[in-house]
């Protein structure tokens, strides 16, 4: 399975600021004509959230909990998404993970839009 494996997660104080990116130089979703990319987290005895994406690349969707506070964002020269996650508080904390797949006909913030997830990262925000 194809994995990509986000970076920049740690620990921050509630109204803080972390910074997540991934790289998916390895992959070449973004040269189809229509794929997704995504930000999805899972914390504790919950189900996997999908938090932030991109559908091919001009259309972005974040889920409700994070709108104004957490920005998706792609540099196709250097073939890195970002999450920039801004007044961050407890219920943030979470595993974070980053997916890409071509698309299937599905909400890319839907976790049934993708195969394979990595490892993740953690974030941690305490009050």
């Amino acid at each position: 399975h194809l994995q990509i494996l986000p970076s920049g997660g740690g620990s921050a104080q509630a109204g803080g600021s972390l910074t997540l990116s991934c790289d998916y130089s390895e992959y070449i979703y973004s040269r189809l004509s229509r794929y997704c990319m995504a930000w999805f987290r899972q914390a504790p005895g919950k189900e996997r959230e999908g938090v932030a994406a991109f559908d091919s690349g001009d259309r972005t969707q974040y889920t409700e909990s994070v709108k104004g506070r957490f920005t998706i964002s792609q540099d196709n020269g250097t073939s890195t998404l970002y999450l920039q996650m801004n007044m961050l508080n407890p219920e943030d904390t979470a595993m974070y993970y980053c997916a890409a797949n071509r698309f299937l006909g599905i909400s890319c913030l839907s976790p049934m839009a993708y195969k394979s997830w990595g490892q993740g990262t953690q974030v941690t925000v305490s009050s």
